[in-house]
């Protein structure tokens, strides 16, 4: 048996798909950090997929000294891992300055030092990402971290400085660094953990009038690097299994990324919606989509407009190379955007029919 530590799980969404992955090979054990708050859920979720007792929960942080867990415990986990798969991140781009720097470097430190302590470690698996790039144009090659930014948020900023340190260990520890672009649903099901991001362009043009044509923020030339989850997680796990995948930085992206014109005016043509006319620039976007008929484009956070507005493109040669005869390749936007919208569509169909409980006020009070 392999004991595999997994960091991340099951807040993170992409930890929960790996753990899943993981959990399909029977050679695997896995040691899950998991916050106590998240205790319930984790267990839920290992109920579910039927985990028994090769998944053993360690209640910790992996933010926090020693990942939060007594030294007893370090130790005897130090003395069994043998792989780990670090995906504890803060990906929120309207995270606080604090938060990003907690989840993403600190705790990417921690897991740096068990890795250290970890004497039969045989490869270290950073889950990074390619905004690593922060707003740098053009093409990025997968071995290149600098020059990068500038940084539009916290989170590009900090897990640029977490692989930083992952690259500076790499003398000393076994590690492969996995950057998924932006990450969406499942290509099949199109499950997804929460709406933000281009699903809140899906939800602006679900809910506006048919007519109503949405303009978009840059133009609409630009690349839009969207990655579904399953591939993410298949194409990742097979390039972290290759032994001369040590050492080396993996862009797991769309190798022919959809325009942000052709995602809008696809997304348009399943809702049945009126096509984009137009567009306006992004640092006018978010005051010009408060205006009569566009106010829910205003949750849009600018931080994702700006990506919109960002011409690059992730080159993953090494990527398809160690992919390759393996069958795991990137389905197209084309193929798989209407599994997309029918789970936003589904869930929004739930939610609106789950009864909403009666609240009883001080107004509401008989005279």
């Amino acid at each position: 048996m392999t004991v595999a530590l997994v960091t991340g799980f099951p807040t993170s969404f992409l930890a929960t798909r790996v753990v899943r992955a993981l959990l399909a090979r029977p050679e695997i054990e896995l040691r899950l950090v998991v916050q106590e708050g998240a205790v319930p859920r984790a267990r839920e979720v290992l109920g579910e997929l039927q985990a028994g007792e090769r998944a053993q929960i360690l209640v910790g942080d992996a933010a926090a000294l020693d990942l939060g867990l007594a030294g007893k415990e370090v130790c005897a986990l130090a003395d069994e891992v043998e792989l780990i798969h670090h995906c504890a991140a803060a990906t929120y781009l309207g995270v606080d300055k604090k938060t990003a720097e907690r989840i993403n470097v600190g705790a990417t430190r921690e897991v740096l030092e068990l890795a250290e302590l970890a004497k039969g470690l045989r490869r270290l698996v950073f889950w990074s990402t390619a905004l690593v790039s922060g707003a740098r144009r053009g093409t990025v090659l997968e071995d290149e971290l600098e020059p990068g930014g500038p940084f539009r948020n916290a989170v590009e900023r900090t897990r640029m400085r977490a692989e930083r340190m992952v690259r500076e260990a790499r003398s000393t520890i076994p590690t492969t660094i996995l950057r998924p672009s932006i990450v969406v649903g499942d290509s099949v099901t199109g499950e997804i953990d929460r709406f933000d991001g281009p699903y809140l362009l899906v939800l602006l043009m679900m809910s506006a009038p048919s007519d109503l044509r949405v303009p978009m923020a840059g133009r609409g030339s630009v690349p839009l690097n969207l990655v579904p989850v399953d591939y993410v997680v298949a194409a990742g796990l097979h390039i972290a299994d290759r032994a001369e995948s040590v050492g080396g930085t993996y862009h797991l992206v769309d190798p022919a990324p959809p325009t942000v014109r052709g995602v809008f005016e696809r997304i348009a043509g399943i809702l049945g919606k009126a096509t984009p006319r137009g567009h306006v620039p992004t640092r006018l976007a978010t005051t010009l989509m408060r205006t009569p008929g566009l106010e829910r484009y205003a949750h849009v956070p600018r931080t994702f407009l700006e990506q919109l507005a960002t011409e690059v493109v992730y080159d993953d040669r090494h990527a398809r190379e160690l992919l390759e005869g393996s069958g795991i390749q990137c389905p197209p936007f084309e193929a798989y955007a209407e599994t997309l919208v029918g789970y936003v569509d589904a869930q929004q169909s739930q939610r609106r029919a789950e009864p909403i409980p009666m609240k009883v006020g001080a107004d509401d009070l008989p005279s």
